[in-house]
């Protein structure tokens, strides 16, 4: 059953909880974050302020991203009562090639001390809801081939197995056309 879970925008008002998620994951891959090297988390207010600026901004389609950027949408999964940041979720806007291969639409990751109570389920599902507000139909969602609670988490969302690249596994999840490889 999936954990009551609510989906905010970064901010900096969450500084602790979110440096304690961060902490969580002990250097370890934090997907869905926008966090690129895990061992090098924001840990001062300024470089927090800088790294939220950048997801915000990032949502925003008037803004001018590097080469191989695409627009996202960035949450961090926090438990409604306790305020504990328990996640991060992002809701890629489009696919580079990259992101076709190996990223997919949609990245989460659930602090270590989090999981196994239903927190991506719940996230994802409400990441999904992102990207039919954003039109995006078929989206794509991938794990690593030994991710086995993400893989259940994925399926029961109900991603189709398209196929395996790179040591992950591709699943789209809706009716629309797929992309395809260029």
């Amino acid at each position: 059953m999936p954990m009551d879970i609510e989906l905010v925008p970064p901010t900096l008002a969450l500084r602790d909880e979110v440096a304690d998620c961060f902490a969580d994951f002990a250097g370890t891959a934090v997907d869905g974050s926008g966090i690129t090297d895990p061992s090098r988390t924001p840990r001062t207010d300024d470089e927090l302020s800088e790294f939220i600026a950048r997801r915000l901004a990032e949502e925003d389609p008037s803004t001018e991203l590097a080469d191989g950027w695409v627009h996202c949408t960035s949450r961090w999964i926090r438990e409604p009562g306790t305020g504990q940041v328990l996640g991060f979720l992002a809701v890629r806007h489009q696919l580079t090639p990259f992101l076709l291969e190996v990223g997919g639409h949609i990245g989460y990751s659930v602090r270590p001390g989090a999981r196994r109570r239903g927190v991506a389920t719940a996230a994802l599902a409400q990441g999904l809801e992102i990207a039919a507000a954003l039109g995006i139909d078929p989206v794509l969602v991938t794990c690593d081939t030994d991710n086995t609670a993400s893989r259940r988490t994925i399926e029961g969302a109900g991603g189709s197995l398209e196929d395996i690249r790179d040591g992950k596994r591709r699943y789209w999840i809706g009716d629309g056309e797929r992309p395809v490889r260029r």
